[in-house]
């Protein structure tokens, strides 16, 4: 009776030393994870061609730093070479553009990249000098045309107000000046006038002392010459003097011009002419 329990504990140890041996099999027999594929990083001369190919020179001029610490000679002085060429073209196109002070960076960094090569760099620098140039002699015949114009203004200007002067001296003259006497015996549009002296025949003073001074004052206004004709010396020497007279008075710096003619069978009178005529 005894030996049966003690079979049965044999058995079920028996049984689960079995199936943990089965368990660890199973563990073992499972494949390991495959690792996480790691991406490869790209190389500086790879960065350095991908920048260059997107006109990203700043950066490419950074990668090119790279490939000059750690790079072959023959791969640096290519990449050089490639960004020098790319800066060029760069100002070139700056050139054509009319943006010189790009033109001219973009020179100043293909220098740079390669010194010992100046020829490189001589076309653009000619086109930049050419260009600076024009643009020097362009402001400067705008300087100069700027200057003209306003010589031309001031100019104007003056004139306008030299013949705001004239007119504003012209109308205080006229505002100034005393009216013109209408004209006694003669007639100012002709350029002749006849007055008769026929008072010198009957001796009558006052007519002739009224008809001189109406004379006088016609010759003064209206600037006129006279010629006497008379009978008599003797009224030559009295008209004239008596015409001279009233003329002094009434302008002293009046030159009076006389001419005569004695002639006893004519009718006394004076000839009044425009000036000249």
């Amino acid at each position: 009776m005894t030996s049966f329990p003690l079979r049965c504990v044999a058995l079920a140890a028996l049984a689960l030393l079995t199936v943990g041996c089965q368990s660890h099999s199973q563990q073992a027999a499972a494949p390991a994870p495959a690792p996480a594929t790691v991406a490869a990083t790209p190389s500086a001369q790879q960065q350095f061609e991908a920048h260059l190919a997107a006109g990203q020179l700043a950066e490419a001029e950074a990668q090119l730093q790279v490939l000059q610490a750690d790079g072959e000679p023959a791969a640096v002085l290519q990449a050089q070479r490639q960004l020098s060429e790319a800066y060029l073209k760069e100002g070139q196109k700056a050139l054509e553009a009319g943006d010189l002070d790009k033109a001219a960076k973009s020179l100043a960094h293909a220098r740079t990249l390669m010194p010992k090569a100046p020829a490189l760099t001589t076309g653009l620098d000619g086109a930049i000098g050419k260009a600076r140039q024009a643009e020097l002699s362009a402001v400067e015949q705008a300087r100069q045309a700027g200057e003209q114009a306003q010589a031309a203004r001031q100019e104007q200007l003056r004139l306008l107000r030299q013949a705001a002067e004239t007119q504003a001296a012209a109308s205080r003259a006229a505002d100034n000046a005393p009216a013109a006497l209408p004209a006694q015996l003669i007639d100012p549009t002709a350029k002749r006038s006849d007055v008769s002296l026929a008072m010198l025949d009957s001796r009558d003073e006052a007519a002739l002392a009224e008809r001189l001074d109406a004379v006088a004052a016609d010759v003064v206004a209206f600037d006129r010459s006279v010629h006497i004709q008379v009978r008599s010396p003797e009224d030559l020497r009295r008209v004239t003097a008596l015409l001279e007279a009233r003329v002094m008075k009434l302008d002293p710096t009046f030159k009076l011009v006389l001419s005569h003619a004695v002639k006893p069978v004519q009718v006394p009178r004076l000839v009044l002419r425009a000036r000249g005529q």
